[in-house]
């Protein structure tokens, strides 16, 4: 077998413990939210902007902390917090705050025990491996949390999908939100 095999092996056991269901349910969250923070550190983040850019392009309003031009955070936004351990200090400390203003928290992450977990309204829980490489995790063959980060994104797509259809989006619709100046 192929690394790029095994590597797509083990995306798709991790996926095959999240449930459907689940997914349609951050979707509809994120539907009916005023509007929509991200959160994440390191490639996490990354995952999450990405996730923010297309749920942009799917006529959310969006925002990414941290960014210059993120507005303060209100009732009746949703933020969605990224951390693949549940740890990362900055994510759960702006869990922390948006649940101290009266904000929903999604939290994503491998782990159901962690200090995020204290501050979200609802966890989508990827079972992946990632850094720090506990027993309820996936194994991988992969270094750091690579399978939790390419899961997000595979999970972050799911969600984009059902958000596009819950908002009535489809792919032209999309494109014209794309970026123009390139």
């Amino acid at each position: 077998m192929t690394k790029t095999q095994t590597i797509l092996d083990e995306i798709t056991a991790v996926m095959n413990h999240i449930k459907e269901p689940q997914i349609e349910e951050v979707a509809f969250s994120l539907y009916q939210a005023k509007r929509i923070f991200v959160i994440g550190e390191g490639r996490s983040g990354l995952m999450g902007k990405s996730f923010a850019m297309r749920l942009m392009h799917l006529g959310a309003t969006v925002y990414v902390v941290g960014e210059t031009i993120t507005p303060s955070i209100a009732a009746g936004d949703v933020l969605v917090a990224v951390s693949g351990s549940g740890k990362t200090q900055q994510v759960v400390s702006v869990a922390k705050k948006a649940k101290e203003v009266g904000c929903s928290v999604i939290g994503i992450s491998a782990s159901t025990e962690s200090p995020l977990t204290a501050h979200t309204d609802e966890l989508l829980h990827i079972p992946a491996a990632t850094k720090y490489r506990s027993e309820n995790e996936a194994a991988s063959i992969q270094p750091l949390g690579s399978l939790f980060d390419q899961c997000a994104h595979v999970v972050f797509d799911t969600i984009c999908l059902e958000y596009g259809n819950l908002n009535h989006m489809n792919h032209e619709q999309a494109f014209k939100q794309h970026s123009n100046l390139e």
